[in-house]
């Protein structure tokens, strides 16, 4: 009979890797020092925001509301703009105000649900603009209505938009990033996917999976030996006033006000611009959301109570 290898019973070796061990913890401990202390001073001194005007970027929803601001203020600063919308007119509009102004900008009619659509229609982005350096996947719905009222047709299309679009374009546009090397991808996720809200069950429930879908890509990349340099930005806005939101309402509208689509454009772009991983809308709701996932959960209950802030139901 082969003799078993009882080395993991020597004392010597059991020190070692006890050294070993204790060598990683203190280096772990070292890190999260300086991550902590890092991530303390740039809450007050933000990275720098990088110029775009170099770039090509794609922005999903692009005919109307945020989807529109993103790209007339994103032309504003030299970038060339790719339009995309399942609307020919309303996406056609927002090329055609953007050029007005003297900026670049293109457009293409995709029905961003049709993986195959999105397929043909990043081929010819990449063909007629050329490659894509940073990706908005800004296009979604939001049936307000409690679930049991929701149809199967809305809660399927709304996964569909929210959530399934967003791996059509990563899948069609990421290899390209990696290749160059270069390349940042931003997603609007909500408050209604840090928090759970009434009559918005199925949109919350994507706007949950797109961070997840964010986080777990990150890690999938930083795992990657080649190391991409590709960066990752989630942005959680509170109610926009772009007309999604139709029924709103807040005890303390002064605190919590309608965000104005102007106001809220220009915090997703820089953010993008700085590198930031996350970022609310104000920008003390994601802080307020960390420091109460710390606490029981009927905490944030009786605080969200409080706040008394939501969507009332459209039906």
């Amino acid at each position: 009979m082969p003799q078993q290898d009882d080395s993991s019973n020597n004392p010597a070796v059991m020190a070692y890797n006890a050294v070993l061990v204790l060598f990683d913890v203190l280096v772990f401990i070292v890190k999260s020092i300086y991550i902590i202390c890092r991530g303390l001073f740039e809450m007050v001194v933000l990275p720098p925001a990088r110029d775009v005007s170099g770039d090509i970027v794609l922005i999903t929803g692009a005919g109307h509301g945020m989807g529109k601001n993103l790209s007339l203020q994103y032309a504003s600063l030299g970038t060339t703009v790719v339009c995309v919308d399942v609307n020919e007119k309303t996406n056609q509009e927002t090329v055609t105000a953007i050029k007005g102004k003297g900026g670049k900008a293109f457009g293409f009619t995709c029905d961003v649900t049709n993986r195959q659509q999105v397929v043909d229609t990043c081929k010819k982005i990449r063909d007629q603009v050329g490659i894509v350096t940073i990706l908005i996947n800004n296009a979604g719905i939001m049936p307000t209505h409690s679930l049991l009222q929701q149809t199967e047709n809305e809660i399927r299309k709304t996964f569909d938009i929210n959530v399934l679009a967003h791996f059509w374009f990563i899948q069609s546009l990421l290899p390209d990033m990696i290749k160059q090397n270069r390349g940042h991808i931003v997603v609007l996720s909500s408050i209604a996917g840090m928090i759970g809200f009434k009559y918005l069950v199925p949109y919350c429930g994507t706007k949950f999976a797109v961070r997840g879908i964010m986080e777990a890509l990150s890690e999938e990349l930083r795992a990657d030996p080649a190391k991409p340099n590709i960066k990752f930005t989630t942005i959680y806005p509170y109610m926009v006033d772009t007309g999604l939101c139709k029924r709103p309402y807040t005890r303390f509208p002064s605190l919590l006000k309608m965000v104005k689509p102007d106001d809220a454009a220009a915090a997703i772009i820089d953010a993008q611009r700085r590198g930031l991983i996350e970022a609310s809308i104000p920008k003390y709701l994601l802080y307020l959301n960390t420091w109460f996932r710390n606490l029981p959960l009927r905490v944030g209950q009786e605080f969200g109570d409080l706040l008394d802030t939501g969507l009332q139901s459209d039906l």
